[in-house]
């Protein structure tokens, strides 16, 4: 939990600094201030509030319905700033961006991308006629025996780039596996959340 007596709001006037991150991809959506009280609302209820110069008290989302759900507050090693992961089902900007700081922001995480990248394929029209050639992933996700060959082939081609030592291969052949991995798990239903959840409650546990 946050300690806030050792957080230094005297050198912000008041105020710490807030940076808001998605908990999930790592991207940065906003950055605001808070205070003394904001925080203890925050603490209080999970989910964040700030200080606005020109509202005092805010409860993010308490209108649009975004509230950000706190992961987990970090004070930065001064003490006058705090990281902020939160889980969000909407955007974080006025403009109704995800990110205050825009695509850019948000393109960071190639990861999700990649993956946002797959949903759109998976969602786009079948080719008109057989001229129109259909994309790679598209027809990844029609083919049930091509993909699961394509992770296999990939796979070995790993293997071997780490059996031989070549970093620059196993880097690409890496890239290759999780692309064609991520296409198979859209083929089932599931998605990279899917996949960080999963990772997020192995953090500390122990395995054999």
């Amino acid at each position: 939990m946050l300690d806030l007596d050792a957080l230094d709001f005297a050198k912000g006037g008041g105020l710490v600094t807030v940076v808001t991150q998605d908990a999930d991809t790592g991207a940065v959506l906003m950055v605001a201030h808070a205070d003394r009280e904001a925080l203890e609302h925050t603490l209080a209820t999970g989910e964040l509030h700030y200080h606005s110069r020109t509202r005092g008290l805010w409860h993010k989302g308490a209108t649009s319905g975004n509230v950000q759900q706190v992961v987990v507050l970090l004070p930065d090693c001064d003490g006058d700033a705090v990281l902020a992961r939160v889980r969000s089902p909407g955007p974080a900007c006025h403009t109704g961006s995800r990110s205050c700081f825009g695509a850019p922001a948000l393109a960071a995480d190639a990861l999700g991308t990649l993956d946002a990248t797959i949903t759109a394929r998976a969602s786009d029209a079948p080719p008109a006629s057989a001229e129109e050639k259909s994309s790679y992933t598209r027809r990844l996700l029609a083919d049930r025996n091509l993909r699961l060959k394509k992770i296999g082939e990939e796979s070995a081609e790993l293997v071997t780039a780490c059996a031989d030592g070549d970093r620059v291969r196993a880097i690409d052949e890496s890239a290759d596996v999780v692309y064609h991995a991520l296409v198979a798990l859209h083929a089932v239903g599931g998605t990279l959340d899917d996949v960080r959840a999963a990772l997020a409650a192995r953090v500390g546990v122990r395995r054999r």
